[in-house]
């Protein structure tokens, strides 16, 4: 009886809880983007009434006097949708972040909607190209690599994008996987203005060592539908940490030799299957470590005779290549390497193709 009570008071506060968040944004934070300086600036939350029951907001907090915001005076049925419309003043230059508290009656926590951008004295567009196509939305790349990460990094990278439609767009990076976090600024792009995606990697959840990839995808607005027109690829390269080594144990360290870091495949007609051999030897003091092989292409094969090579010995490395599946590769075709050497962690052969 007394378990059975139990379940009911754990339900009970989880639908409290659940009611206690009774206002609801699409988009809790809204980026401007950059902001002529004493030119206010607008935007707006799409808000509902997510508790029930009819409600007002009763109250309204700002974390300063340069904003002021519009919401509904009245009450607001239960499921209702409205517009909070908040203004920033951009009265001072640089990056502003400004959050808005809203109270609904009977809740005790508020709902926080964030207001940032970057005021400027003119706004600078990205003068580069934009080859790509993504959905309605032209990109200056599909394809970001972070390399020679070390764990702890938090390195970032930028997509330019530009609007070529006839109406706004939310951009988007969707799936993204727990190691990345991505920002569109601004949130909402108009028709024939341009806007940068921010990617941020954060190392200390990569996984392994060496190569990881993965595929985003760029929406046009929050829930939309994920295609291959869409897909930006994403590597990382993650280094081991040789830091902490001594130089007495430096000086004892296997040193990796290579007979060639590039092999030149020729013409890629899609008829043939080529095959290259590159000499991996140890010119060090201790076992050399192929820790490991990776590609970052389809299109090749790899086969190593040895992972372990000692003191004065060779290892060999045969690199298949099948011309087909490389006319489809979207970057360089190369092979990756990650040794126990401290002063070659890394090591890339690069595949010559035409």
């Amino acid at each position: 009886m007394k378990k059975r009570f139990l379940i009911i008071v754990v339900l009970l506060s989880a639908v409290v809880s659940a009611s206690a968040q009774g206002l609801e944004a699409v988009s809790q934070s809204i980026d401007c983007g950059q902001v002529v300086y004493r030119m206010p600036v607008t935007a707006e939350f799409d808000v509902r009434n997510k508790s029930g029951k009819t409600l007002r907001i009763d109250e309204v907090r700002k974390s300063c006097g340069c904003t002021s915001v519009a919401y509904p005076q009245g009450e607001i049925a239960s499921g209702a949708a409205f517009k909070v419309r908040a203004i920033y003043d951009a009265a001072q230059m640089g990056h502003f972040n400004k959050q808005i508290a809203l109270y609904g009656s009977g809740q005790k926590e508020p709902l926080i909607l964030t207001l940032k951008g970057i005021v400027v004295e003119e706004v600078v567009d990205y003068s580069g190209s934009y080859p790509f196509k993504l959905g309605n939305i032209l990109a200056e790349k599909t394809h970001i690599e972070f390399d020679d990460v070390n764990r702890g990094d938090r390195p970032t990278q930028k997509i330019h994008l530009m609007n070529t439609s006839d109406k706004s767009v939310q951009p988007v990076l969707m799936h993204l996987p727990a190691y990345l976090k991505a920002e569109v600024s601004p949130s909402n792009i108009r028709p024939g203005h341009s806007g940068v995606a921010t990617i941020t990697l954060d190392s200390r959840a990569l996984r392994n060592l060496g190569l990881t990839q993965t595929t985003v995808y760029l929406g046009m607005f929050p829930g939309d539908k994920v295609s291959a027109s869409k897909e930006i690829g994403i590597s990382a390269v993650l280094l081991p940490n040789f830091d902490d080594l001594s130089s007495a144990a430096k000086a004892q360290a296997p040193q990796i030799q290579l007979s060639a870091t590039t092999l030149d495949f020729g013409t890629v007609d899609g008829r043939k299957v080529k095959k290259g051999e590159i000499d991996i030897a140890n010119t060090g003091k201790s076992t050399l470590d192929i820790r490991s092989l990776q590609m970052f292409t389809a299109g090749l094969h790899l086969s190593l005779n040895k992972t372990k090579i000692e003191p004065g010995e060779t290892a060999k490395l045969k690199i298949t290549a099948d011309e087909k599946q490389l006319r489809n590769a979207r970057t360089t075709p190369r092979v990756l390497m990650i040794t126990n050497d401290p002063d070659r962690p890394k090591v890339t052969i690069t595949i010559q193709v035409k």
